[in-house]
């Protein structure tokens, strides 16, 4: 036998990974665990087991958490967060850099522990997953020390609840910790019931750093203790998890005035077009489906296929899987371990089984006799609309379709409700640049699967959830300004009787589509001021919403304009109302009765100007991560926004939301101030002399009430901010949860429009895309 033959026919010998030192830990803990609330553990009690997927064996008992146990953490957390915010980022920053150290001293444990409780093989936990969260911790520690230079008008939230799930138990406790230590908040923090024990270690790593008592809490438990932490006296709530759960905190927290990031599910597209490198595809979409056994929220679980080269392309991935080793996730010889309990793993042979479309192929390989394993499947031939197509199964399984140009695969891969990350294979880097932005996802990789690093924020849009973990934009979700807000008194119109000022009655209308428009309702309301009536407006209703969000959605082509054709047009506007200054200024005054018309003019002209100055000059970064490559945070538009705008400043609380909207490219549609309308529909008239394009801004006019469900829940409309004196932010947020869109609502708390708040306007004007390009041979 030659030497070539004996490679290609001897197989692995086993590696395996000594568990001594983590059954050692198990033992001096006398295997039973209790919550670890203000810097001590508790004595455990009665609660559950949890168990090594890949042999069945009970690794220690955990305690379910009660309310008293809930409360107490957040009364310790609550109890701590000014002392340690009080620290300041210089001194944050030597805790947050010992646990970093002791994370890299205890590596090893870590990581056996980890593959132990979850089932991933070691080399995962090993390799990624742990030096991943110790560059967490260094990455916040600096982050931390730059704080007061860098954000000196940012401070801590308080006190964070914080719900993670088992497929990265560490890695998601260091992405929802380690920032919210940065900024100043303390935490209670709830790991999955599947995968408790990593961070339970965490916990004893926090005593060995002398992190102050109550800055970090954690409480073990199922869903129920979830739900608690979610109902409890925090400031935020910070959750990875599936979408039906985050769409039910979003009903949840409706309303509390308290802060929410969702991490949620994905069916992410795996794009290969015909001149890619075929066989580092098919290794990228090994690592790309089955890396952690499929069990991840950005699993590039839906390939897509140039035609020409699909048949190729599958005959060499089937070899692929069938080389794939299956078995115990402590030998270090295997790719793909254990599903994380039995109750998933059901879960997914019900999908696959249940599936009756495409052509199914499964690894010849041996699984063993015991514990939760699935074979790698790949499933052929589907068709967008098949259920496995559209719904995450979270499991070994790749399903896969195939395209012939360009734009079709930009549309299948767009044809999902979720919008967590994509790949893009391709040896053309003119393809992969005008592919990677046309794709509705939080994430792009370019030749390359699964690259994550603190530097660089992830999450997603649409039904996978809002904000970013990591890099500068996930710091904002850990933050708040400074300075104390007041209550916002509702707003009321100027009540009246009698004859109109002027007897030729001006219909106002709405404004939709580029065109002035009457409401659907057919019925109108007075608006008077104190020297009488001013005229009337239409009452608009759902019709109207939806005329509106249509006109909105026609006008997509403006998310394809330059920011420097978004500027002109913005300056224009603003030359025109300057020439009506008077007459607008005498308008306001008149349904006001105040005498502060003119001053909310010219501020409404600066804002205007403001918004131009931006809209080419609002960049995005380029991300230091370490890798030969970049990661590049392109700025998008968040696409169709509906907003309530302020009642109490008729012109200038429409022109500072709509402007910096419109320049970042986004669309609108607008509910003018209740009250004093008229300023908005005289508005029209300047939008209609100065080249907007028709359907980018969308005026209507009527009841804040009436008009906040229809737009929040909407499915077409992207985001909704509420700046109304009407108590809608909790019918807002709860109407939102349909299709998890991004809210800014403000809680009946009052803004001072006489400051320029541009900048929180265009971030959230924004979504953060982060395309990440390789490059070198």
């Amino acid at each position: 036998m030659i030497v070539k033959e004996i490679f290609e026919t001897m197989d692995y010998g086993p590696a395996p990974e000594s568990a001594a030192e983590a059954l050692a830990w198990l033992v001096d803990q006398g295997d039973r665990f209790g919550h670890f609330i203000n810097g001590a553990f508790t004595k455990p009690g009665d609660g559950f087991e949890s168990r090594n997927p890949a042999t069945g064996e009970v690794l220690a008992t955990l305690s379910q958490a009660s309310q008293a146990d809930v409360e107490a953490a957040v009364d310790a957390a609550r109890k701590a967060q000014p002392k340690w915010e009080g620290l300041g980022g210089g001194g944050r920053a030597r805790y947050l850099y010992a646990i970093a150290r002791l994370l890299q001293k205890h590596s090893r444990l870590f990581a056996v522990l980890e593959s132990m409780d979850n089932g991933k093989p070691i080399r995962e936990s090993r390799d990624i997953d742990i030096p991943l969260a110790q560059r967490h911790f260094y990455y916040h520690a600096g982050m931390a020390q730059l704080m007061e230079n860098e954000l000196p008008d940012a401070e801590a939230l308080g006190v964070c609840g914080q719900i993670i799930p088992w497929n990265f138990p560490l890695l998601m406790l260091a992405w929802k910790i380690a920032p919210a230590l940065a900024m100043g908040n303390t935490v209670v923090l709830k790991p999955a019931e599947y995968t408790s024990l990593t961070a339970l270690l965490f916990a004893d790593i926090c005593t060995q750093a002398g992190l102050p008592k109550g800055v970090v809490n954690i409480v073990t438990g199922d869903g129920v203790v979830g739900e608690m932490i979610v109902a409890s006296d925090v400031d935020k709530i910070a959750f990875t998890g599936s979408t039906s759960v985050g769409r039910r905190i979003r009903e949840a927290t409706a309303g509390s005035g308290k802060e929410l990031t969702l991490e949620l599910g994905g069916k992410s597209a795996y794009i290969v077009f015909d001149d890619a490198d075929i066989d580092s595809a098919i290794e990228g979409l090994v690592d790309a489906i089955w890396f952690n056994q499929g069990q991840v929220c950005c699993a590039g679980s839906r390939l897509l296929v140039q035609e020409g080269i699909a048949d190729r392309f599958y005959t060499k991935l089937r070899a692929r899987m069938d080389g794939l080793r299956i078995g115990n996730p402590l030998d270090k010889c295997i790719d793909v371990g254990a599903v994380v309990d039995p109750v998933q793993l059901q879960t997914i042979k019900g999908m696959v089984e249940g599936n009756t479309a495409g052509e199914t192929y499964q690894a010849v390989c041996d699984l063993p006799k015991n514990g939760c394993y699935f074979p790698p499947t790949l499933i052929t031939g589907l068709e967008t609309s098949d259920p496995l197509m559209q719904e995450e199964i979270f499991g070994p399984v790749l399903v896969s379709s195939t395209f012939r140009t360009p734009v079709e695969a930009v549309e299948l891969a767009n044809n999902t409700r979720y919008g967590l990350a994509a790949t893009v294979w391709t040896e053309n880097v003119n393809l992969a640049l005008d592919i990677a932005p046309k794709l509705v996802a939080g994430v792009v990789w370019v030749n390359a699967t699964n690259l994550f690093d603190a530097a660089a924020g992830f999450g997603g849009v649409r039904e996978s959830g809002f904000g970013r973990e990591g890099g500068w934009e996930g710091l904002n979700a850990y933050t708040k300004s400074k300075g104390k807000t007041k209550a916002l008194a509702k707003v009321e119109a100027v009540s009246g009787e009698g004859a109109p000022v002027d007897p030729v009655d001006r219909t106002a209308k709405m404004y939709v589509g580029g065109k002035q428009a009457r409401p659907d309702s057919g019925y109108s309301k007075p608006i008077y001021g104190k020297s009488g009536l001013l005229g009337h407006v239409g009452l608009a209703n759902r019709k109207d919403v939806r005329n509106a969000v249509e006109a909105a959605v026609g006008a997509k082509g403006w998310a394809r304009t330059t920011g420097h054709l978004r500027a002109q047009i913005l300056y224009y506007i603003g030359e025109n109302l300057s020439a009506r200054a008077a007459e607008f200024a005498h308008r306001i005054d008149a349904m006001t009765g105040k005498k502060t018309g003119a001053k909310e003019v010219e501020t409404s002209i600066q804002r205007l100007f403001t918004a131009a100055a931006w809209a080419d000059k609002y960049d995005g970064q380029v991300h230091g991560v370490p890798i030969r490559g970049v990661a590049l945070a392109m700025k998008e538009p968040t696409g169709v926004i509906g907003a309530l705008c302020a009642d109490e400043a008729p012109l200038l609380g429409l022109v500072s939301v709509m402007a910096p909207a419109i320049a970042m490219a986004n669309r609108v549609v607008l509910a003018a101030s209740e009250p004093y309308p008229l300023a908005a529909t005289d508005f029209y008239q300047i939008l209609e002399t100065s080249d907007v394009p028709a359907g980018v801004v969308n005026i209507l006019t009527g009841s804040h009430a009436e008009l906040a469900g229809p737009l929040a829940s909407h499915l077409n409309v992207d985001a909704v901010w509420s700046f109304s004196s009407r108590d809608v932010s909790a019918e807002i947020e709860k109407a939102a949860a349909g299709n998890l869109k991004r809210t800014w609502v403000n809680n009946a708390t009052a803004t001072d429009w006489s400051v320029d708040h541009s900048r929180k306007f265009l971030q959230a004007a924004t979504e953060i895309k982060n395309i990440w390009v390789p490059y070198g041979e």
